[in-house]
């Protein structure tokens, strides 16, 4: 999009001032986005609660993550069409109400099957919401403003998963479960209201006819992908139903390459990663995302563990996180121009590598000041590292290409969270096995701390792995969201 386009977008009274069109876009998206990820995290503190009032098995509560993940891992693929053939606006309307109607039904449930019923209808609106409000946004802000567009989304990404174990530890012991799901409701209906009035539709001609083959192997690819990955820390690599997903999984994104490249206008559009300047941040971003979750799945555990942490003392150590990416959002828009993404992004992961590695240290007498510190730090170099990426992946992408541009990357980065979880869940699970065994007492509890400290490992490795990847960004990419905007030279 040119910044004439841009500058000719329609403006709005709000609330007697005049706004500019990209930021009611984002003041839409942000709501939407940050209901939808800090869901995820308020249900992942309640789940013990949830077993209890229900009266469900370990394997039948996780059908409360899984069920809502697998809804997610068929609508994301399909989320860029949706929005280029039936209209942005109405499609992120549709996302947002199911979201909204699924969240309202979910704290309604009277048995553990309705809710994970409700969870799966709730994943529906969440697969749709974020790829259809990130394409809104990238069509919304000019090139050189992206980085801007980006912050947000990282600020978003980051601050929601911190704020939903706080709130939910709040909302389980002083009121109901329910309200971890009724929460959401007053932030959908405002989003929904503010949607309605400001946003402007928006259809992409070349959207093509509905490609079935595309969302069924997309789907059940990233769908089985998911759930072998869930599973396997549990039930052991080897067990049957985990090689069978995964290896259908496997199959799935086999047939799906070969498909999708013989299609005019395919669900997916593989052809994207074709160009070096789309494919290397989404490279990134699969590693660091997983080094960013998996270290999120594995910390809480240890503080509530062996470190005797509460739900509620646990959400505030790792919360100034979120403060530290708040704070490195506010200086990257100036940075990003004269340093571009590839050396900010290496400084993000290679210093995030560095603060991750002294988690190995944390013990049960480090104090939770030390911790908080750490998680701080992290978020410093997290917001280094995430805001210049996402900037740099759209930033040759065609206005007609930005839906499934923006569907290709929510996908990676659901698939790199998913290998993270798993990969340090199963280093936790082998080590504490090997060094905890029949043990009980002091030593069983020291030999359960050293399990955290080399799954703590895996993501040190991940955020090394991010940092080689992103030595082969080229800011020569990157140009058109390099440049200063007009007055900021």
């Amino acid at each position: 999009m040119s910044d004439l386009v841009a500058a000719a977008q329609p403006t709005a009274n709000f609330f007697g001032r005049v706004v500019p069109y990209k930021w009611l876009v984002a003041a839409a998206f942000v709501l939407g986005l940050f209901m939808d990820i800090l869901d995820t995290t308020i249900v992942n503190v309640a789940l013990p609660t949830l077993s209890q009032e229900f009266g469900a098995t370990t394997n039948t509560i996780e059908w409360v993550v899984t069920g809502y993940l697998l809804s997610l891992a068929v609508w994301i693929p399909a989320s860029g069409w949706l929005g280029d053939r039936f209209g942005t606006k109405r499609t992120f309307i549709f996302a947002l109400f199911m979201f909204t109607l699924a969240s309202g039904l979910c704290g309604a449930a009277w048995n553990i099957q309705s809710l994970i019923a409700f969870r799966v209808l709730q994943g529906v609106g969440g697969g749709m919401l974020t790829p259809v409000g990130t394409a809104m946004l990238y069509r919304a802000f000019p090139p050189m403003e992206r980085p801007k567009a980006s912050a947000l989304l990282a600020m978003v990404t980051v601050l929601a998963p911190a704020i939903g174990p706080i709130l939910g530890g709040l909302l389980i012991e002083q009121a109901s479960w329910r309200w971890i799901f009724y929460v959401n409701l007053p932030i959908g209906l405002i989003g929904l209201a503010f949607a309605a009035k400001y946003l402007v539709e928006h259809t992409e001609p070349t959207a093509g006819r509905f490609d079935l083959a595309g969302f069924l192997l997309s789907g059940i690819g990233l769908g089985s992908l998911l759930f072998g990955m869930a599973e396997g820390p549990v039930r052991g690599w080897t067990h049957p139903l985990v090689l069978l997903t995964i290896g259908g999984a496997i199959i799935c994104f086999a047939a799906l390459i070969k498909v999708e490249l013989g299609k005019e206008f395919p669900m997916l559009d593989l052809r994207l990663l074709a160009d070096r300047s789309f494919r290397t941040p989404n490279l990134v971003s699969f590693a660091s995302f997983g080094a960013l979750l998996g270290l999120l799945f594995l910390l809480p555990q240890f503080l509530q563990g062996p470190r005797g942490f509460s739900p509620l003392e646990s959400g505030l150590a790792t919360f100034p996180q979120a403060l530290g990416i708040l704070l490195t959002a506010r200086y990257i828009g100036k940075l990003y121009p004269v340093y571009g993404p590839r050396r900010l992004v290496m400084f993000g992961m290679a210093t995030n590598a560095v603060i991750t590695l002294c988690f190995v240290w944390v013990g049960l007498d480090t104090s939770a000041w030390t911790i908080r510190g750490l998680m701080f730090a992290r978020g410093l170099t997290l917001g280094f590292g995430f805001i210049p990426l996402q900037a740099a992946a759209f930033a040759r992408i065609k206005l007609e290409s930005t839906g499934r541009a923006a569907a290709l990357f929510q996908a990676q980065r659901q698939a790199g969270a998913a290998v993270g979880v798993a990969i340090l869940a199963t280093i936790l699970i082998e080590r504490r096995d090997a060094l905890v065994g029949s043990k009980t007492g002091p030593a069983a509890v020291e030999g359960l701390v050293q399990a955290f400290h080399q799954a703590f490992l895996g993501s040190v490795i991940l955020a090394v792995l991010a940092f080689i990847a992103a030595s082969f960004i080229r800011d020569i990419d990157a140009a058109p969201t390099m440049r200063r905007p007009p007055g900021k030279r």
